[in-house]
């Protein structure tokens, strides 16, 4: 008999009542010799990537073929093989720019906006001015670009790209999304392909891969597609998805040893989507320890999270969460019998996390995930606090406190221990006390998990989400609520795209999981990680179980 059944019946408990898994061990299906990549395979990717870096270097950067080629490679998601290609042709493309700013007569809205995206993508700040000669003396743009149906959604992409105060790229986006949604029934097949897709899930805020795989039939009825760059790009996505399901059934025979059904029932059974957050943050072959030790991390925290949020009681978490500040086996004794499984899954993650740190010289980084956990879980112990006293926080005193719940920053702190780059102290330093990307992303997601998820988790007795913290405090409707959420997230999106700009000296593969991972929440639609049977299971299936060749 589990320890779960021998407890207490009578304990009242905010039971959530969580589906079955949706994978269950389907993926223990990708067997070695299944997911093994054959030598064809990768003499042929090789030759394949030689041929398109030799294109990539022989098109002028002054030319408008290049820009068109860079942004293709990027979003068919192979631009990973051209990183110092890519950005030594983007600091020319920039630098030319820069110098011919004042004789600029280029009047291709088009080109424009793609070399303004790509620019700041690329770190490099381009003033938005350039798009002045596209607008009215009173600041709307012209009429007449409504009828460059192509023009009109590379500037929607651009705008995404914005920081504060750049009212021009905020007239950008809602002079194309009002024309764009306007004009969408009367397109070709292709053209509104793309402008859907556009609308739903913007380039900027997309997961990278999940971008590449939904492109790849869209860019091969583009009647101007690059059929060699394609079948590359097919077969670097073949190859890594191999990878990815070789890794998806080592992981699901790690969760089955954690006999989920019997020590954790409470909690929701979440492998697979777990993987697709950390793949969302780290999708490369070589990042594959790194990908295994996050996708661990999330299944612990969405473990942890019901059990402060849909099992325990206030009384039994408070010495759970002293146990947790004390990272030791001699705490085992100090909480209840059912947690002591969880909690030797929490002393084996930080031991294997050190033990592979050990060999890279820096174990002691440790201990940032260990602070980072101490402060997750006490921030959890002041919600079911809350809940207790019936209290419902001022939106400040709950942001405070939520952004640290939501585990965005456990997440990206152990992203950075486990990254394959080295990453010095003082750069870890900066991102958890100044960086401007890891406040900016808990805020993203945070909120985003709120506008989503908060009537679901109304049906129970639950904590107030920032829904109901502003309707309480401004007397607002929901609706207005939801505007100011949405409100601050658009603002968090601008600061992640300022530090690009500005923090030119700390490297991209810093910044980068942040933006990623804000990604990786803002696509969902509805509450789809607790409810993964629709949206969540329809991206996993088409990123690591339908083939890219199965459909055109």
């Amino acid at each position: 008999m589990s320890q779960l059944a021998m407890m207490d019946t009578t304990i009242k408990r905010p039971l959530a009542n969580y589906h079955k898994s949706v994978w269950g061990e389907y993926f223990l299906s990708y067997t070695p010799q299944l997911t093994e990549i054959s030598s064809q395979e990768k003499d042929e990717v090789e030759e394949l990537k030689e041929k398109v870096r030799q294109m990539l270097v022989e098109t002028p950067d002054n030319s408008i073929q290049k820009l068109v080629l860079i942004d293709a490679i990027q979003r068919l998601g192979v631009g990973y093989h051209f990183e110092n290609e890519i950005k030594t042709s983007i600091q020319n493309i920039f630098d030319e720019s820069e110098q011919n700013k004042n004789e600029n007569d280029d009047d291709d809205l088009y080109v424009v906006a793609l070399r303004f995206r790509l620019v700041r993508q690329q770190r490099h700040y381009m003033s938005s001015d350039v798009f002045k000669k596209f607008t009215n003396h009173d600041g709307k743009f012209k009429e007449t670009l409504t009828k460059d149906v192509l023009g009109l959604l590379s500037l929607y992409e651009a705008a995404h790209v914005r920081v504060h105060h750049e009212d021009i790229l905020e007239e950008a986006l809602t002079f194309t999304t009002t024309h764009l949604e306007s004009m969408g029934p009367k397109l070709d097949n292709s053209l509104k392909a793309q402008v859907s897709e556009a609308l739903i899930r913007p380039i900027h805020t997309n997961v990278p891969r999940v971008a590449a795989r939904k492109y790849m039939p869209i860019y091969e009825n583009i009647e101007s597609h690059d059929g060699l760059l394609l079948k590359f790009a097919k077969l670097d996505f073949h190859i890594l998805q191999k990878v990815h399901q070789r890794e998806l059934s080592e992981l699901t025979r790690w969760w089955k040893d954690l006999d989920h059904a019997n020590k954790y029932p409470y909690a929701r059974d979440k492998l697979v989507e777990c993987y697709y957050w950390a793949i969302g943050v780290y999708f490369r072959p070589e990042q594959r320890h790194a990908r295994r030790t996050i996708t661990k991390l999330i299944v612990i925290i969405t473990i942890t999270d019901d059990l402060y949020d849909a099992y325990a009681t206030y009384d039994e978490l408070v010495p759970f969460t002293e146990a947790i500040e004390r990272c030791d086996i001699s705490a085992l004794d100090l909480i209840s019998p059912y947690m002591r499984p969880l909690y030797q899954v929490f002393l084996d993650y930080f031991d294997e996390m050190e033990e592979e740190l050990a060999k890279r010289g820096i174990a002691d980084y440790v201990n940032y995930a260990k602070l980072e956990t101490n402060k997750w879980t006490k921030s959890y112990l002041k919600e079911a606090e809350w809940l207790r006293d019936g209290v419902i926080p001022k939106c400040e005193d709950y942001k405070r406190n939520a952004t640290i719940t939501v585990s965005n920053q456990l997440i990206l702190i152990t992203c950075l221990i486990v990254a394959e780059e080295f990453i010095s102290k003082e750069t870890f330093e900066w991102v958890i006390n100044e960086s401007l990307v890891l406040p900016a992303s808990s805020i993203i997601n945070r909120l985003k998990d709120d506008i989503i998820g908060h009537e679901h988790e109304q049906q129970r007795e639950h904590g107030a989400s920032f829904i109901e913290c502003y309707m309480k405090e401004y007397r607002a409707s929901e609706h207005e609520a939801c505007g100011e959420a949405w409100r601050q997230i658009a603002n968090a999106w601008k600061d992640i795209n300022v530090e690009y700009l500005r923090a030119t000296k700390v490297p991209t593969f810093v910044l980068e999981p942040a933006l990623n991972l804000s990604r990786v929440v803002y696509i969902l639609q509805k509450d789809d990680f607790t409810d993964s049977q629709s949206f969540l299971k329809d991206v996993i299936t088409m990123m690591f179980v339908d083939s890219v060749y199965s459909t055109s």
